[in-house]
């Protein structure tokens, strides 16, 4: 088929199923019944008929035996059936989809509300299918299932149907890795730890944790360790996922989502080395080690490519409300706090976690040698896949949030467009799709599809601090638009695959700060997250500019009372952004104090302490 790769195609001339069986089975002799020399003592034609039946299940014995020895004995061979099992689960439920939508297309409804019902039940049938194949599958197929959960712009049928597997993976079997941790170090877990609990505490579709106890250090740890098959079969399993996304292709080819399986290629490798996750911990705690930050890293204490044994962290998930409330932790400050410390990595350090879930996140009370200037640390884990942005990419983002912050005027339009051309490779037929994406609203300039005239259900803002809360009419009206808007949904695609995955990754982040900030039913304004975005762009933007003008000055003498001039004046357009930065979030915080008081009281009247206690924590307590 066109579709397919030539490099897809040359592992499967090399796995010639024929060629290998008839090798495994050369030396086999099938039992056959001895010919009579005399014809008197020939069979009659009743046992002749008798042991002609037999043959055939001692044929089907021998060649199963056959093929068991060359199973056990012959990697490609083994490599072969299994890719024929997991490409025969994943191509049945893309074939079973595409049959299925365009059933649903081709079906003639009788109001639109029928169409986008049948249209989401239709998403929400395929989803499931695709689901059951990847769990069957495992290891690779569980990872492009993740990516698939954490891409927003799918409809949400597919996203909250794939999201189970973020933190809800099958577990590998203690038994099986004995062996690897035997080869990887050298000793057996019982020669390693005093106490082993075969139990997982988590399951990831890489690998999985389990608590130990050292007996070097005494101390207990957290082990992680490789799924064993996942090394052998790797290779094979990028090879089903890039033929699958090439299925989709030839069948949809708006549904561009090759570059899916391009990345998993690239990244893959690293997510699978220990080593590298290793070393990307150590880098985050140096980037973060003279900021006064709440961010925590577990100690590691050894790496090998398969096995990470590092400090074993106890704590909640960071949007777990009754969690919080027990241990006395303000939410609002959580979000915010969870906002500055991935604004620091990507628009100060320019390097940043590309895996961010709840999942990844824990949440503990901060201990009396805590660095943190609150009551609570943050616990980042999983630190096999980080991005790097150059300094102008960096600038040039923090140049589109700010214009994307400012008031609207014909300036700020252009800028928005001309950053979004720098950032992301997006035209002007396309920003206003990369602009929701960005934002997670409906597009600041005018209806989301520009056909179409807003009907009034609700506010559009001109900028992002003029957005109100988002209501179920906004939301409304941007899945309608994806869903019945002709050529949208391929434009949304087309986004995709034209953004850096650097960028896309950083809309990942994006995308989980907001929903942290609705999961911890903060009391403050919806746009207070993005007034700290805009703290960080301000202070990325100036120190781009001091770096150029000192180096200037360098280079001109620093005496040249031009560039002194343009110095401060930088300066001073910093510092008064940032100041007024400030007063507007010290405002905001003030209004979040007051709505939560306001929700302690009620409480209070209504149950007493208790109820006053739920009502402030965002518990509820009627």
């Amino acid at each position: 088929m066109a579709f397919l790769h030539r490099e897809s195609l040359s592992w499967r001339r090399q796995l010639n199923l024929p060629r290998l069986f008839q090798h495994q089975c050369r030396h086999l002799r099938i039992p056959r019944w001895p010919r009579s020399l005399n014809n008197d003592t020939a069979p009659s034609p009743l046992t002749r008929k008798s042991s002609g039946w037999a043959v055939y299940p001692a044929s089907l014995l021998v060649l199963g035996g056959a093929g068991w020895v060359a199973y056990e004995n012959s990697q490609p061979f083994r490599h072969t059936l299994l890719a024929v099992m997991r490409c025969s689960r994943v191509g049945r439920a893309a074939i079973l989809g595409v049959i299925d939508y365009k059933a649903t297309f081709a079906r003639k409804y009788e109001s639109d509300n029928e169409y986008t019902q049948a249209l989401s039940q239709c998403h929400t049938r395929s989803a499931q299918r695709v689901l059951r194949a990847l769990l069957a599958n495992g290891g690779v197929f569980i990872k492009m299932g993740q990516h698939l959960a954490s891409l927003y712009v799918l409809p949400v049928e597919w996203t909250s149907t794939m999201r189970p597997l973020q933190d809800q993976c099958e577990p590998t079997e203690y038994d099986a890795f004995d062996s690897l941790f035997q080869t990887d170090m050298g000793m057996s877990l019982t020669e390693m730890f005093e106490e082993f609990n075969p139990t997982p505490v988590g399951v990831a579709s890489l690998a999985q944790v389990h608590i130990g106890t050292h007996r070097e250090t005494g101390k207990q740890v957290a082990v992680k360790l490789q799924h064993p098959h996942l090394a052998e079969f790797c290779d094979i399993d990028m090879e089903m996922v890039e033929v699958t996304l090439g299925w989709i292709k030839y069948w949809f080819p708006e549904f561009e989502f090759t570059w899916l399986g391009e990345e998993m290629r690239t990244n893959l490798p690293k997510e699978m080395d220990f080593v590298h996750e290793a070393q990307n911990a150590a880098r985050t705690i140096d980037d973060f080690k003279s900021i006064r930050t709440s961010l925590y890293i577990p100690e590691v204490i050894t790496a090998t490519k398969r096995v990470l044994i590092m400090e074993y962290i106890q704590g909640g998930r960071v949007d777990d409300l009754k969690y919080l409330a027990d241990a006395n932790i303000d939410r609002n400050k959580v979000a915010l706090e969870l906002s500055r410390i991935f604004n620091q990595m990507v628009f100060v350090n320019g390097w940043f976690h590309a895996d961010p879930h709840p999942g990844n996140l824990l949440i503990r009370p901060a201990s009396s040698t805590s660095k943190s200037p609150y009551n609570f640390e943050i616990v980042l884990l999983d630190h096999g896949l980080y991005f790097d942005l150059d300094p102008e990419l960096r600038v040039n983002y923090s140049k589109l949030w700010l214009s994307l912050i400012a008031p609207a005027s014909p300036a700020t339009t252009l800028d928005r467009r001309k950053f979004a051309q720098l950032v992301g490779n997006i035209g002007p037929d396309l920003y206003p799709v990369f602009e929701a994406a960005l934002t997670g609203r409906a597009v600041l300039e005018g209806p989301v599809d520009p056909s179409h005239q807003d009907d009034g259900s609700f506010h559009r803002a001109s900028s992002m601090i003029d957005m109100m809360p988002q209501s179920e009419a906004e939301m409304e009206a941007i899945r309608n638009a994806v869903i019945s808007t002709e050529g949208l949904l391929t434009s949304v695609f087309d986004v995709l695959r034209r953004v850096p995955r650097r960028v896309l990754m950083v809309l990942k982040l994006n995308d989980l700060t907001r929903s942290l900030d609705y999961a911890l039913m903060t009391t403050h304004s919806n746009v207070r997250i993005f007034l700290i975005t805009a703290k960080y762009c301000t202070y990325a933007v100036w120190q781009d500019e001091r770096r150029r003008l000192i180096d200037a000055m360098k280079h001109n003498g620093i005496l040249s009372l031009r560039l002194l001039k343009e110095y401060f004046t930088c300066w001073w357009k910093f510092e008064k952004a940032y100041t007024q930065l400030v007063v507007v979030e010290t405002f905001m915080d003030f209004e979040a104090y007051a709505v939560k008081t306001k929700a302690w009281i009620k409480g209070l009247w209504r149950r007493g302490f208790v109820g006053a206690r739920q009502a402030a924590a965002g518990l509820a307590y009627d």
